[in-house]
C-alpha cells in the first residue's frame, strides 16, 4: 500500500511551487516560527485532502460489490494530471517572484499557516494527487489503524520538501540561507519545467495503474 502511494506523494513533495514560500519565509524576523506554521498548514491540507478521500472510499467500497469505479477513477485523475502537465509546459518560465511572494518578508506565523493551508488546499495539483493517494487508501479496506498509518506516511512523504528548509535552518542557523537562497532563485527559473515534468510522470504511472486495474 505504501508502494502505491509514494509516487503521488512524491508528485507533491517534488512541486517547486511550496518550496519557494517555505524558504521565503526563513528570511523573516520570525523564521522559525514562520517556517513551522506554514509546514503545519501545509501538511494539514495535505491530510484533510487525503482523509476526506479515503473516507469517501471505504463508504464506497462497503455499497460496491467489484472495486472496477477506484480503477476508472484513477485513469481520470491520470488525464487532468497530463493535461495540466502540458499546460504547465507550454506556459513557459516563471518570470521572476510573484507580488504574494515577495509580500513574505514580514510574514507573521498565522498568515504562514493560512498561506500554508490555502496553497495546499486550493491547489487543484495537490488536491488531485491527495485524491489518488485518499482513494487507493481507502479502497485497500485496511481497517482504521492501519488507514490512518498510511495516511500518515503519505503526507509525511508529500510534506518532506517543505519540512526541509526549516529542519536545515533549525540545524545549520542562518548560515543555510545562502544556499537556500541559491536554491530559491534556481526553482523560481525553472518551475513550469520541473512541475510539468513532475506531473507527468505521476500521471503515466496513475494512468499504468488504473488501466492495469481494468
Amino acid at each position: 500500500m505504501i508502494g502505491e502511494v509514494t509516487p503521488l506523494a512524491l508528485g507533491i513533495a517534488l512541486s517547486p511551487f511550496p518550496v519557494v514560500p517555505a524558504i521565503l519565509l526563513l528570511f523573516t524576523p520570525r523564521a522559525r516560527a514562520a517556517g513551522g506554521a506554514f509546514l503545519a498548514g501545509w501538511t494539514g491540507g495535505i491530510a484533510a485532502a487525503a482523509s476526506v478521500f479515503a473516507v469517501l472510499a471505504t463508504s464506497i467500497e462497503a455499497r460496491e460489490e467489484t472495486p472496477t469505479w477506484v480503477s476508472w477513477t484513477k485513469v481520470g485523475l491520470a488525464a487532468i494530471l497530463l493535461l495540466l502537465a502540458v499546460r504547465q509546459w507550454r506556459s513557459g518560465a516563471t518570470k521572476g517572484t510573484p507580488a504574494w511572494m515577495r509580500s513574505l518578508t514580514d510574514a507573521t506565523p498565522l498568515k504562514a499557516l493560512r498561506l500554508g493551508l490555502m496553497l495546499s488546499v486550493a491547489n487543484p495539483k495537490v488536491v488531485l494527487l491527495s485524491a489518488a493517494a485518499g482513494l487507493t487508501i481507502g479502497s485497500a479496506e485496511l481497517g482504521v489503524p492501519r488507514t490512518a498509518v498510511a495516511l500518515a506516511v503519505f503526507t509525511a512523504i508529500a510534506a518532506l520538501t517543505v519540512a526541509l528548509p526549516l529542519l536545515l535552518h533549525v540545524v545549520a542557523g542562518e548560515r543555510i540561507l545562502i544556499p537556500l537562497g541559491k536554491v530559491r532563485a534556481w526553482l523560481e527559473r525553472h518551475n513550469s519545467t520541473v512541475t510539468a515534468l513532475v506531473l507527468a510522470v505521476i500521471g503515466v504511472l496513475l494512468l499504468i495503474e488504473g488501466a492495469t486495474g481494468l
